[in-house]
């Protein structure tokens, strides 16, 4: 309920500067409340342990109206309550379907729901997970929680949910309505109706049964509208649509009625578009397609023209690009604005509603549907017409389209048509699934005689490619229904090539289809009669196949082709046993049996002169492994077991006693290993070689057991550990000798402290600067965690310790979970950070993410500050003033500690120290030496240089061979290879939930080593050191990676 209180006030704070605004939404709410919709919860219904869901909400604007939005897909703690909730199957027609029907008839209705999923009531066990709160702006008092009654706008579950209702209602009473529950059935689109019907007479009678049927179960229709006057005139005025009752009243010229999409001229009966005009003086991608996602055509008229569009996006994609850039290629962006212009003549395109004039009667014409495909290098598309004839009268008319940008990996003009015919046959298979009119015959047209010499031979002749679509081509049309027309009489060549909106409106071919439709099939076109030359590069080669005999048993299923212990012996059960063996408890004995003959199949393979021996009553030979088992044949289930020295023991089964002998390295083995530690949920060897042991005895049992747990996926995700290359070479910015101090730095924020100010508390961070190579720090106090902030310190750090040559810093990933404003703050600060150091010409890099021991050297320091700061002020809040001190003599402190080993011979020379180059002296106290007054300044320099120079030698001589040796990661190891499968360690994680990805390019440091990796998860990229990656078994059959696998 906090975050969703949280929305509360901000849309309250937004409705504070908008009074006008927030008396429509009280005046919306007060409406759900009137209604019975909503209802408030009473305080003593509001139990703080139910289980209950609060659903946040807000007001948008559409076409001038007010809509009350509640956002079910609102996450919190990343769950939402659309993600809970079944979407449901789909119960009605689709919208197309409904589309393609409401053209089939003369006369046209149209209709819908008022409030539909309104009507809808919700259990009450249901009711507490649909709440929200509201307290009509009185911000300063808690808020009153309510409670949906219905079904709400907004839940994924609620289109399925009312059109179940709705279709169960009037199945409840079909008898005698058997119209209406098919008209439900097919020509309505969740709340919509669209239908066509012969005759008004039918159109009327549909609509008189429909309305009190649908009223007794709360669904009211209204907006009723039609092509014919009289069909609805009868009705009352509240039950018709605005423009309808216009027309009837005052004789309007031209209704308009929306219908799914498409704007319906009622009295012309036609369908058009609607155009709402997007201003952008500088187009960028995300403009260019929020344009293109207005052009709404489900039906594919305007296609020729979109199609230009899509192109062109296509072509600006070439290049990567940001969704806001405005620097678009200009001759791209001047054919763009070319094709925007047209837009406002959008309106001007129009197709009839129905597919035959008024003069055709739809039962007595022969009706036929004729799909074309085309394609070209950048598109590819078909087009669908319906032919009329009745009475040697010949009618043809648009019904629908599709298209596809061809893809961007060039293709053969071939494919590419095939491709196109692919679409046409989809095309004409959907459209006699959809029409209820009697079609006879389907013609599909292309003119690519390659495609037609491909269609009419065996698709497995062909390649991949070829193959799968010419038999896919093949299962949806029938061979003799495809023929060929030259392009200059394929309509589907306006799809490939683009059409002006002005050249669209004048095509009579787009809009009827070629002309030699409307003449007798004598006249149609037909395939030359020289015979096109086949295209061999897509034909397969021929490959010889022999056959090969196996002499083993051929009842006996083979184990290399099995993956598990179970499925194996489930497949030698079913063999020997046929169809019986579904009824047949595994526990039976016939079920032992065929486990014990595939172990006696396996020993008589692994150990041929041992059971040939043993079987006849002889001993093995000497020379054999199973010498110290003592072993014998167990005459019942031919298996060779330890005979061993327990005969005499009591309360174990004989298994345990005596133990099938296996071997290691058989693939019966491997598969009954993999039984037991997957059985046992992957435990260490030792646990799996002890379950193991109560059954079989396997020769060097925890060797096999560890092989296997290094190749499984499940063992490794769970148990390995990252393979760490060998400690690198220092880098050049820890051996800037004799450069002065914090020429190499290193730079981090820890924190945060809790500081007073005056009453209340308030955040402080602190930051180190480390020189690399000398060990000096410097530690200073952020009053905040962001770039300006940051800044001023770095500015107070060169005015006291001077310009540094380059500064390095880990990212904002390698902060803890704890540091989670650090980490976010890092993010911000980085670009920022680049361009300010780059006018001091200082040099900035980052450390890869997730890799906090690159920065080991000031790691390591801020944990000496964090103890000392722990010793002196503890958890207590103290005044920033206090805390900034504590930091300074901390840092004088940690500049005092010496360099290198402290030798306890009074005869050695004294350590050196980073105060030693600070300061001129080893730490903060008092000066070491006393100073006549005449040549005080001559001498002060010459004492600052002899310290100096007793620094870099002791340096040079004492502390910087004492680096020369590597502390661990000594040994070099195999690097990683590209496509390896690893497992990201993340400490905000459990183990179970590490993502796994795939290595997908190397970054290998000056030795030649890799050091850090990016790895592929799903569609991410990660950027991690190798010591964050766990090397992974590879997946079997190239298997991808999965985050949740």
């Amino acid at each position: 309920m906090e975050s969703v209180l949280s929305s509360l006030r901000n849309t309250e704070k937004h409705l504070s500067r908008d009074p006008e605004r927030a008396k429509v939404y009280e005046a919306e709410i007060q409406k759900l409340l009137d209604s019975g919709y909503v209802v408030r919860v009473p305080s003593e219904g509001q139990l703080v342990d139910e289980e209950s869901w609060f659903i946040p909400h807000h007001l948008v604007q559409h076409n001038g109206k007010y809509r009350l939005v509640f956002n079910c897909s609102f996450a919190y703690q990343g769950m939402s309550l659309n993600q809970q909730l079944l979407p449901g199957p789909t119960l009605g027609a689709s919208l197309l379907g409904v589309l393609l029907r409401f053209r089939q008839y003369a006369v046209a209705i149209s209709g819908d729901i008022r409030g539909m999923f309104h009507q809808v009531r919700l259990l009450p066990e249901d009711r507490p997970l649909l709440r929200f709160i509201w307290r009509n702006m009185r911000r300063k008092d808690p808020p009153d929680i309510y409670e949906w009654q219905v079904l709400p706008f907004g839940t994924t579950c609620s289109p399925c949910c009312a059109t179940f209702a709705l279709q169960m209602h009037v199945r409840c009473q079909q008898f005698g309505n058997e119209e209406v529950l098919q008209s439900i059935e097919r020509s309505f689109y969740v709340d919509n109706c669209l239908q066509s019907l012969p005759t008004d007479e039918e159109a009327k009678r549909l609509i008189d049964k429909m309305r009190p049927l649908l009223a007794s179960g709360g669904f009211e229709i209204r907006q009723w509208a039609t092509n014919i006057p009289s069909v609805v005139q009868h009705l009352p005025s509240k039950a018709r649509s605005e423009s309808i009752e216009l027309w009837l009243r005052q004789n309007h010229s031209d209704p308009l009625e929306p219908a799914l999409g498409l704007m319906w001229h009622c009295l012309e009966d036609s369908l058009g578009y609607r155009h709402r005009t997007l201003a952008e003086d500088h187009p960028t991608m995300r403009y260019i397609y929020k344009v293109l996602a207005t052009q709404y055509d489900p039906l594919g008229f305007s296609i020729p023209f979109t199609t230009r569009a899509k192109v062109l996006v296509q072509r600006l994609w070439n290049k990567p690009r940001d969704w806001d850039d405005p620097n678009l290629p200009a001759d791209l962006l001047e054919k763009w604005t070319v094709w925007q212009k047209e837009l406002p003549d959008l309106y001007k395109l129009t197709l009839p509603r129905c597919y035959l004039p008024a003069d055709f009667d739809v039962e007595k014409s022969k009706l036929s549907l004729h799909v074309f495909g085309d394609a070209s290098e950048v598109a590819y598309g078909s087009v669908a017409y319906l032919r009329a004839e009745q009475h040697s009268k010949i009618h043809t008319t648009f019904v629908m389209a599709r298209s596809r940008v061809a893809p961007k990996r060039q293709l053969s003009m071939p494919r590419l048509e095939l491709c196109a015919a692919l679409t046409s046959a989809q095309l004409a298979q959907f459209l006699k699934q959809e029409l209820t009119i009697a079609i006879e015959t389907v013609t599909l047209w292309t003119d690519s005689t390659t495609v037609l010499t491909w269609i009419q031979s065996e698709s497995c002749r062909y390649k991949v490619f070829v193959g799968t679509r010419v038999a896919e081509i093949q299962e949806l049309t029938e061979l003799h229904s495809w023929r060929y027309v030259d392009s200059s009489n394929n309509p589907a060549d306006d799809i490939t090539r683009g059409r002006t909106l002005k050249e669209l409106a004048n095509s009579d071919m787009w809009s009827r289809g070629p002309g030699f439709l409307r003449e007798p099939p004598d006249h149609w076109p037909v395939k030359p009669l020289a015979e096109a030359r086949e295209d061999t590069s897509e034909t397969r080669k021929a490959v010889f196949c022999g056959l090969v005999t196996d002499d083993r048993n051929p009842d006996m299923p083979d184990a290399s082709q099995y993956t598990s212990w179970s499925a194996l012996v489930d497949a030698t059960y079913r063999s020997l046993h046929g169809a019986a063996a579904q009824d047949t408890s595994k526990a039976s004995l016939e079920y032992r049996r065929a486990e014990a003959l595939i172990l006696s199949q396996c020993q008589e393979e692994s150990f041929p002169e041992e059971f040939k021996a043993l079987k006849s009553g002889n001993q093995v030979p000497t020379a054999s492994r199973l010498n110290t088992l003592a072993p014998e044949f167990d005459p019942e289930f031919c298996l060779i077991r330890v005979g061993g020295r327990l005969r005499r023991l009591d309360g174990f089964s004989k298994t345990e006693i005596h133990p099938v002998v296996l071997d290691p390295h058989h693939q019966v083995t491997k598969l009954i290993v993999k039984h037991f530690d997957k059985r046992l949920l992957h435990p260490g060897p030792d646990r799996v070689f002890a379950e193991l042991r109560r059954h079989f005895w396997i020769l060097r049992g925890r060797q096999a057991i560890k092989r296997h747990q290094r190749e499984c996926i499940d063992c490794q995700k769970w148990r390995a550990k990252p393979t760490l290359p060998i400690m690198s070479d220092l880098p050049s910015a820890r051996l800037r000798l004799y450069q002065p101090p914090f020429f190499s730095t290193g730079v981090n924020c820890f924190g945060p402290f809790m500081v007073k100010i005056g009453r209340r508390t308030e955040k402080r961070w602190g930051v180190i600067f480390k020189c690399l190579t000398t060990r000096c720090i410097h530690l200073d106090l952020l009053s905040s965690i962001d770039t300006d902030a940051f800044l001023l310190a770095l500015r107070r750090f060169i005015a006291r310790r001077g310009t540094p040559s380059e500064i390095i810093s880990d990212q904002g990933t390698n902060f803890r979970g704890a540091e989670t404003e650090l980490r976010e703050a890092f993010k911000e600060m980085e670009p920022r950070l680049q361009e300010q150091l780059a006018s001091y010409q200082i040099t900035f890099r980052m450390n890869p993410p997730a890799a906090p021991h690159f920065g080991g050297a000031w790691e390591r320091e801020i944990r000496s500050v964090k103890s000392a700061l722990r010793v002196v002020i503890g958890s207590q809040s103290v005044p920033e003033d206090v805390l900034q001190t504590v930091l300074i003599e901390v840092e004088g402190i940690l500049n005092s500690k010496p360099l290198g080993y402290v030798s306890s011979d009074v005869a050695d020379l004294d350590p050196i120290t980073p105060n030693m180059l600070l300061m001129g002296r080893r730490d903060a106290s008092l000066p070491q030496v006393v100073y006549t007054p005449e040549p005080l300044s001559k001498r002060r320099w010459r004492h600052s240089q002899t310290i100096i120079d007793h620094f870099w030698s002791y340096f040079t001589q004492h502390y910087l061979p004492g680096l020369q040796t590597r502390q661990k990661w000594q040994r070099v190891t195999q690097d990683l290879t590209e496509n390896t499968v690893v497992m990201i360690i993340d400490p905000q994680l459990p183990r179970a939930q590490w993502p796994i990805g795939r290595v997908v390019k190397l970054i290998p440091s000056a030795d030649g080593h890799v050091r850090s990796a990016q790895v592929q998860v799903n569609d991410r990229l990660y950027l991690r050191p190798v010591a964050k990656l766990v090397r992974l078994p590879a997946l079997p059959d190239g298997g991808e990676a999965d985050s949740n696998d």
